[in-house]
Order: C-alpha cells, then structure tokens, then sequence
C-alpha cells in the first residue's frame, strides 16, 4: 500500500513554505512516527513525522517553496507493519533456532584473548602488554588490510595519532577526518564563500528587528539586582522545591514574577498601541524568548499574575522543549503583552534589547557576576546582574518605565513579597 505525504499547514494565513531539510536518504526504510523532514515558515520550524513504517520516496528536493498541501513524498508501506497488525512468530521454529544455537555454543566455546597486533616486521604481539619497540608500528591485522586498500602508510598514522598502534577504527576514523586537518605545506590559505538562501523564519525576524527601529521611539533604561536574596532561598529550597513539583527552580521565574506583577502597578508597559488607539490589558501574556537552531522564538506564558513559581518553571520548560524540538504551535508564539529575553545565559553583560512588536517594552537579563557594592556603609562582594528596559517612549513616558524597573528590583531583593497578589509584603503588614 502506498501513501502520500502531504506538507501541513502551519498556520491559516500560511499558503506557502519552505521544505527546509530531509532527515531521511531517499529510498530508506523509516519508523512510524520518525520525522523524515522538516519545514520552514515565517512563524515556525515545524516537522513532518512519517504515518507509517515503510520505504520512502523523495518527490521534492530539499529548498524547495512549495504550496501547503503539496505531496512531499510517497510512502510504500512495508506488509505487516500496518497499523497495530502483529505479526506471527513461529514457536517451534524459535525453539530450533534456540536449540541450534546453545548446541553451538557447547561445541566452540568462547575464549577470551587479547587483541593481537602486527608489526611492520610481521611479528604477533599482545596489545595488552603494551608496546616496547616504539620504532615498530603495531596494527591489528584487519587495520592493516584497510590501510593497504587505501594506501595509508604507517608514518601518515602515526603523525595523525601521535602514537604506534592502531586497529580498523582508528583507520576508518583517519580516513573520515584527514582532510578536516590544516595543511602547514600549503604556501596560501585557500579562501571560500558559502552562500545559503535566508530561512523565512530568519527573513521574517529580520523586517520585524528593522521595522521596530524605524516605527517606535525605542529607548533603555537600566538598573542592576543584588541577587544574593534569590541565591540564598534557591539554596535552600531548591532540593525540596524539585522533589515536591518535579522541575528545577531557576531565576526566570523569579524574574517572571516579578514582572507580571510591577505591570499591574505600571499599566502603560503592559500596552501597546493599535493605529490611533492605546490598548491596556488587565493581565500579563509574558513572552520568554527561547534561542533555537533555527533561530529566536517567543513562546507566551498566560496570565502569568495568576502563576506560581512552580507553575511558571514547569510551563517555560514545556514552551522551550516545544520550541527546539519544532513542536511548538502559532497559538504558542502569538499574543503576549510583554516579553523577556535572557542574554545572561550567553554571558552578555550589558545589552539593549529590540521591543517585540506589537508589544511596547522588553526585559534584558544578563550575566550575574560578583562586584564590590556599597552596603550600610561598608564594602561588600555580591552576586549583581544589570537589568535593562528598551520601551516604546511614545506611549511610555520616563517616568513610568524607570518606576517600573525599580519595582522588579525591589520585588527581586525582597523575594517574600513576590508570594503576595500585589507584592506589598510590607504594606499589608502594616495595614497601609
């Protein structure tokens, strides 16, 4: 029986895509539900999973645009494999096949011995016993007949492996990997280009980058986070923490947090603007920007202000895992209200991030790193990390944006209060 494999639709508004890559040779048997191939859009890198076990034919080569609904490939289904049939073993013949072998392992037993190696001076030696004549190169004898189909002498060998003995897989190894080595007789370094057509996913993201340069007022403000307070509760709740909800507690949900409740105090942040209007949201669709190899993704967590940390560590593990391996859907990437993105995790120690339109402000986290700070009068060593806040200065004034930063500072040096809907720990203790 035959298939067809037919490109899948992304999105609604997608009519065309790109067949990025296969990840199976033509003609090869694949698995059912092994991804065979993937597709590139504006939106997404998604991947094309095979119905069936079977043979496969390639029908449209790799770069190639082609129309939602083209047929990719055909799949000839291999008999007895389709859907849940099972096929039917012969007992008596296992039985034989059994029999027929534990005879013959009574008849030639196995016998555990060294590997033996031959010299150039064709002399058998023990492997084992180490190599005591280092002018004499030592190979196995089924490396020795590779080297001689190949031509490879012994000198080639052991300038490439700076040592005297050698079996069949060092000589596979040498043969795939020789001409990856820089050749130091070569008199001038050959100089090439490599030319790849831009992915619509990277396309996309690059007009989307240069339109929030030329359409917004975009500017950063900037603040840094004494993260010893974060340091010493992960610290110690971190293994329970992990027991009890069954993710690891990381600084992003702390950072998340933080944030989805400073944008309930400072509305404006949390606003965009739709032609001539400003729209407000009474809730926080946080995007957390995720690199992948196909390039920066954005999946959006909901509601964050009603999430605890647990609920926000499990759901950016999901979003990310989704991410990278091209499972993600529009539905995920779409929609939010406010979005951070982590340049830390890269080692960035100061950066000013791109808005994410339609969105008017963007967090930049950054690499945590121990200086000397000024603390009730004396000179102590802590754990800092530089925030900034790229904003939309048209709808966002300056006021509003530095208030807002220092509120996730504020929020972040004192982590208790992120446990409360407002986070004013303080206030509510006192009845103010």
């Amino acid at each position: 029986m035959s298939l067809e494999i037919k490109i899948p639709s992304p999105g609604e508004s997608i009519t065309q895509v790109l067949l990025a890559n296969w990840l199976v040779e033509n003609g090869a048997i694949v698995e059912k539900d092994q991804e065979i191939a993937e597709i590139d859009s504006d939106k997404a890198t998604l991947a094309i999973s095979s119905p069936e076990r079977g043979k496969i034919t390639i029908l449209i080569e790799a770069g190639t645009n082609v129309a939602v609904g083209a047929i990719a490939a055909t799949l000839e289904v291999v008999e007895g494999e389709v859907g849940n049939t099972t096929v039917k073993v012969d007992a008596a013949a296992v039985k034989e096949v059994k029999s027929s072998g534990q005879d013959a392992m009574k008849e030639k037993p196995v016998t555990a011995e060294p590997e033996k190696v031959v010299g150039k001076s064709g002399i058998a030696g023990d492997k084992s016993k180490g190599l005591k004549d280092k002018e004499v190169s030592l190979a196995t004898p089924l490396a020795r007949q590779l080297m001689a189909e190949h031509g490879i002498t012994d000198d080639k060998l052991k300038e490439f492996f700076a040592r005297y003995h050698f079996t069949r897989e060092d000589v596979k190894f040498y043969l795939e990997n020789k001409d990856r080595l820089p050749d130091n007789k070569k008199e001038a370094k050959q100089r090439e280009d490599d030319r790849q057509v831009m992915t619509p996913l990277r396309k996309k993201l690059a007009e989307r980058l240069v339109s929030v340069k030329n359409q917004t007022a975009m500017l950063t403000t900037f603040n840094e986070v004494n993260m010893t307070p974060i340091f010493e509760l992960r610290n110690k709740y971190k293994d329970k923490f992990k027991e009890k909800h069954g993710v690891s507690l990381g600084f992003m949900s702390f950072f998340t947090r933080a944030c989805s409740l400073a944008l309930m105090d400072f509305p404006m942040v949390n606003a965009m603007i739709d032609g001539d209007e400003i729209v407000t949201h009474n809730y926080t669709d946080i995007g957390i920007a995720v690199s992948t190899p196909k390039g920066l993704m954005v999946p959006v967590l909901r509601n964050a202000e009603e999430m605890t940390l647990a609920d926000i560590e499990a759901k950016i593990k999901e979003l990310a895992t989704k991410a990278r391996d091209k499972k993600i859907t529009l539905e995920e990437l779409s929609g939010g209200t406010f979005t951070i993105t982590n340049g830390g995790v890269f080692g960035s120690l100061l950066s000013t991030p791109i808005i994410n339109p339609p969105q008017s402000a963007i967090l930049g986290m950054h690499n945590i790193v121990e200086r000397p700070i000024a603390v009730k009068g004396k000179v102590e060593i802590h754990p800092m990390m530089y925030v900034a806040l790229s904003y939309d200065h048209r709808i966002i004034d300056g006021k509003d944006s530095v208030s807002f930063l220092v509120r996730v500072k504020e929020l972040l040096e004192n982590p208790v209060r992120l446990a409360f809907d407002d986070g004013k720990a303080e206030e509510r203790l006192f009845g103010l």
